[in-house]
């Protein structure tokens, strides 16, 4: 798919990996929906970005745990493009709970917002991307497939102790990439790119010691950049002939022993 006046929907937009993977589509010629939560201030400043390059941007916000406000936020979509060509899903949760602590309150909400959310944005999107016809394809193909990117992490694959609770919802985003990818076949294709050490999580400084150390252990001997994140969303929604595949951007991380440095 080439992504020039294509209309792109990324969750979370408004900072850290969802900002940069919202820029780098405006700059492989995306328009861009910028979803946020509860950072608008942030969102405005990507959608600025995004307009700076020449492109199109709308932001929207929608509690992810609402299906209400999912819907709505769809509805304004509808209304301002009339389609949908790539939608990322980018916004989740990290949370951390010792396992005889965890609470079933907790536990509902971090599946809501790390995995329901997702597969409501998939429903939605697919409706949309149906309607969208007649793009060319690589091959001079009459319809190309919408992309559909999901944002895992390592806890989904093998076992982060302190995690549970999101280490399963990750794991179950994962299935639920690859179980969609087959469902929807032609009418969209469904990735996931599995980043690594690519930001160090927020109050760490990142060029401190702690930070370089994780990447010095990583078998590329570095920790990586949004950008490299963001690369890998672009050449996923581009590439019309990958689906249900797991793309790990992680500087080799998953290899080691227990999959994490």
């Amino acid at each position: 798919m080439k992504l020039n006046d294509t209309v792109a929907l990324v969750t979370g937009a408004g900072h850290r990996l969802g900002r940069a993977i919202a820029l780098g589509l405006a700059d492989a010629g995306s328009h861009v929906v910028v979803h946020y939560g509860r950072s608008r201030d942030a969102a405005e400043e990507t959608a600025e970005a995004i307009r700076a390059r020449g492109r199109e941007a709308l932001t929207v916000s929608a509690d992810l745990r609402r299906p209400d406000e999912i819907e709505a936020l769809f509805c304004d979509v509808n209304a301002r493009f009339g389609r949908l060509d790539v939608l990322v899903n980018s916004a989740a949760s990290f949370e951390r709970a010792p396992f005889g602590e965890l609470t079933v309150e907790a536990w509902d909400e971090v599946q809501a917002v790390n995995v329901r959310a997702p597969f409501l944005f998939t429903q939605h999107a697919v409706c949309l991307m149906r309607e969208v016809s007649g793009r060319p394809g690589s091959l001079g193909e009459p319809h190309v497939p919408g992309s559909i990117v999901n944002l895992a992490d390592l806890s989904g694959v093998t076992t982060w102790r302190g995690y549970v609770h999101h280490g399963v919802s990750k794991a179950g985003l994962l299935h639920l990439t690859r179980t969609t990818a087959r469902e929807l076949g032609s009418d969209a294709r469904v990735n996931a790119v599995v980043p690594g050490p690519i930001l160090p999580p927020p109050g760490e400084d990142p060029d401190g010691d702690e930070w370089r150390a994780r990447g010095e252990r990583m078998p590329l001997g570095r920790t990586g950049e949004p950008g490299h994140v963001a690369g890998a969303v672009t050449f996923l929604a581009e590439n019309d002939y990958v689906t249900g595949a797991h793309l790990f951007v992680d500087g080799g991380e998953h290899l080691l022993p227990g999959g994490r440095a």
